[in-house]
Parts: structure tokens; C-alpha cells; sequence
């Protein structure tokens, strides 16, 4: 005799696995807290950057929230052929929002909101070329691209704490400074979902001390009940290519990263791993939902890993976790009162640990570095003079001011030089090995 638990058909994975409601809640929030230090740093850094009101600043928060909760259902449940169906969430790119606002403070918002529309548009229309582009940013490329990346945006997290003289208070530098000490403090004595949380318990820890010692203010935005986010908060969009190089080629690259998250996933969750199917499938709900940044005033939604630590420790691997998530963050989001609470953190904070979230961005382009093989006399001298054209815009800033302005955009990024320098000396050496081999 057949009962109704032998006949229920099983799941093909356990990504698939259904989870009853009871478990269900606790182990998305346990999601919501791992990754929501992510779209609030970016939020406070953009915010700080470009001088936003608080009420502005909570519009944004909304924004970013619904968008990374939105993009985690998409990813999770997937719609056709947008979205991996793997427990996926979504997060706002530390590494596009520095080139976002890097591209604000240079040319506007307008146009940095613009740029993020371009780019968005770009990585749909070269997913037909999957394969050919991302073979140009193999792991030497990408450790060229994060780590400059990483090094631009300390810059500007320092600048949180400095104000817009350069000269930093000495309550904001300690303030800053306590702030980093118990994000690490949080990092090293915690563990499991908390530990990754250290960030946002940091933040809220250096908010307590900025309000109890004096070293800051708190002040929330006015304002209650749900709240809708603004469309194009920075007016109409202007649209300038060259302006644009910076997020255009970090879409580009984002390629290679997807892969490698695609099939980490993949084999976490007990599913084969399938690039040529899934790749697209997550990029195609990354470019979607980045259209929606840009229409909402932010930068580049990119799907994220960070929640694979999670699904290890719990041993759930399910993906509707990351979409009940994602519906938590939809509904956070939408709640007004939280987010205009959260836009009262004072600046020196949002700087402390923003320093901690983008000197970690380097170290992850270290990391991809050491995934090379920098033994090799060829690899170890593109690395370095990729470098050094990446890090010459930072160490001299007016290097190219007699240049004419298309050359200042293209060449004064930091993060553009250098990786369109790694691109082409990586596609150089592996030519000159080639023409070796076939002697």
C-alpha cells in the first residue's frame, strides 16, 4: 500500500525542497540581516556623496531595499528565461556604486543615472556573446578591475569622514575609528549569521556612541507610514558614452563573475551546474533590475554569494528562503519608518564602515589576483603595469589635465585605464604565446 508521503514526487534538488512556514520566516530573516549591511552602507555612501536630505536618503533606502528584494524573488523563482532559480538574493554593487559616484561627482548625477541605464542595456544586448566576452577577464583582468576598484572607493569612504574641506573633526575621526573597532570586534568574537552581520551591528553600535558620547547627532527623516520610491530623483537622465566607460566596462566584466557564483551556487545547492543555461538567466534579472536602479536613482544591482555562507551553515539550500527573503526586504522597504529611521546615522559612521566593506573589496581583487599565475614573468608584468596606469589617475590627479576631455574621461578613471591596460596587454601576451607555441 502507497501512502501519500511515498507518492509525493520529490524534488530534483535540493534547491527545489519546499520549507514549511515555520522554518521559513526565521531562516530568511536570518538572510535579511546577513545582507542588509550592503544596500544601507551603499545607500549612507551615496547619500554622503552627493549631499542628499534625509528624506531623500530614506527615498533612496526604500529603493534599494524593494530593489534587492524584488531582484532576490526574480533570481529565486525565476520568470521565463530571467532568473537562475537558485537561492539567489540580489544587492546593490559596492564596486558600481563607487564608479556611479565617481561618474556623479565628475559629470553630474544625471548622467551617472544615464550611465547605468547604458550599461544595463549593454549587458542584455552582448548576452548572445556571452562566450566570447568573458573570456577576456580571466582572473588576472578581474583582480586588476576589483582591486582598483577597492583602493577608489576607501578614497571616497575617507571622504565621509573628512567632509568636504579634507579636513576631518577629531571627534569624527574617533568616531569613525570606534565604529571600525566594533565591526571587527563583531566580526571576531561572533559567529554564524551574526558574524556576518558585523558591518550593520558596527553601524549601529557607532550610531549608540555618536548620540551617548556626543562624538555625532542622529536625525531622522520626517515622515510615516509606506512610502513609494522617487522616479529619477536627479531629473532626466543624460546619456554620454565616454562619461559612462567606467560602469560599461565594469557590466562587462560582471560577466565572469556571474559564471563563477552561477556554478559555486549550483554545486552548493545539489544542482548540476549549467553556465551556458543559467549565466544568462542571472545576468538577464541583474540587467533588469538595474534598469530599475537607474530609474530610481541608484547604481548596478548585481546577484550575490554572500548568502551561500548561510545556506552552509543552516544546511537549507532551498530558494525559496532567499525569495521569502526576498519579500521581507520588498515589505522593509516599503515600511517608511524604517528606512527614515536608518537615514539618521551620522556620516563619520557611514564612513567607518564603509572603509571596512571597500578595503575588503581590495583584498577580493587580491584574492582573484592570486588565483593567477603571477609565477609566469608574463602574467606578474601585466598585472603590474595594469596597475600602475590604474593607480596613476589616484596618485597624480591632474596627470592628464592637458589632455583633451575624452582622454581625461578615459584615462583619469582609475578603474577604466586600468583594466582596458589588462584587457589588451593580457590579449598581447597571450598572442605572443600562441605565435611561441606554433614555432
Amino acid at each position: 500500500m502507497t501512502t501519500a508521503a511515498t507518492t509525493a514526487p520529490r524534488p530534483a534538488s535540493p534547491a527545489d525542497e519546499w520549507v514549511p512556514l515555520r522554518r521559513l520566516i526565521p531562516l530568511a530573516l536570518q538572510h535579511v540581516l546577513a545582507m542588509a549591511a550592503a544596500p544601507i552602507s551603499t545607500v549612507f555612501l551615496t547619500s554622503a556623496a552627493l549631499h542628499l536630505s534625509p528624506s531623500r536618503t530614506a527615498s533612496l533606502l526604500s529603493a534599494v531595499l524593494v530593489l534587492s528584494g524584488a531582484g532576490s524573488l526574480l533570481q529565486s523563482l525565476g520568470v521565463w528565461r530571467v532568473g537562475a532559480r537558485l537561492p539567489f538574493v540580489m544587492l546593490p554593487g559596492g564596486a558600481a556604486a563607487a564608479l556611479f559616484l565617481q561618474i556623479a561627482a565628475d559629470h553630474g548625477p544625471a548622467v551617472a543615472t544615464g550611465s547605468v541605464l547604458l550599461a544595463a542595456a549593454l549587458l542584455l544586448a552582448v548576452l548572445p556573446l556571452y562566450a566570447r566576452i568573458v573570456r577576456l577577464f580571466p582572473p588576472l583582468v578581474m583582480g586588476v578591475t576589483v582591486l582598483l576598484i577597492g583602493i577608489a572607493m576607501v578614497r571616497v569612504a575617507a571622504q565621509l569622514i573628512t567632509g568636504p574641506t579634507g579636513e576631518a573633526l577629531p571627534r569624527s575621526v574617533v568616531l569613525a575609528g570606534l565604529t571600525v573597532a566594533v565591526t571587527l570586534a563583531a566580526y571576531l568574537l561572533l559567529r554564524g549569521v551574526w558574524r556576518q552581520s558585523a558591518v550593520l551591528i558596527g553601524m549601529t553600535a557607532g550610531t549608540v556612541l555618536a548620540v551617548t558620547t556626543g562624538l555625532g547627532t542622529f536625525g531622522p527623516a520626517a515622515g510615516s507610514g509606506f512610502a513609494l520610491p522617487r522616479l529619477f530623483p536627479y531629473g532626466t537622465p543624460q546619456f554620454d558614452v565616454v562619461a559612462a566607460l567606467p560602469l560599461l566596462i565594469f557590466s562587462l566584466t560582471t560577466l565572469a563573475e556571474i559564471t563563477g557564483q552561477t556554478v559555486l551556487n549550483s554545486e552548493t545547492s545539489g544542482r548540476e551546474a549549467a553556465p551556458g543555461r543559467d549565466v544568462p538567466r542571472v545576468a538577464r534579472a541583474d540587467a533588469l533590475m538595474s534598469l530599475l536602479a537607474g530609474v530610481w536613482g541608484t547604481s548596478l544591482m548585481v546577484t550575490s554569494s554572500e548568502n551561500i555562507g548561510i545556506s552552509r551553515l543552516t544546511g537549507v539550500r532551498s530558494r525559496y528562503v532567499t525569495a521569502a527573503a526576498g519579500v521581507l526586504l520588498v515589505a522593509v522597504g516599503l515600511l517608511s519608518p524604517v528606512s527614515r529611521l536608518v537615514a539618521g546615522v551620522p556620516p563619520a559612521v557611514v564612513g567607518g564602515s564603509a572603509l571596512v566593506v571597500y578595503a575588503l573589496i581590495a583584498v577580493m581583487g587580491v584574492q582573484m589576483l592570486a588565483r593567477s599565475d603571477l609565477a609566469q614573468q608574463g602574467q606578474s608584468m601585466v598585472a603590474a603595469l595594469a596597475l600602475a596606469v590604474g593607480l596613476l589617475p589616484v596618485v597624480a590627479p591632474q596627470l592628464y589635465t592637458g589632455f583633451p576631455s575624452w582622454v581625461r574621461t578615459v584615462l583619469g578613471s582609475g578603474v577604466v585605464a586600468g583594466t582596458l591596460a589588462a584587457v589588451l596587454l593580457h590579449a598581447l601576451l597571450t598572442a605572443v604565446g600562441r605565435t611561441r607555441s606554433a614555432r
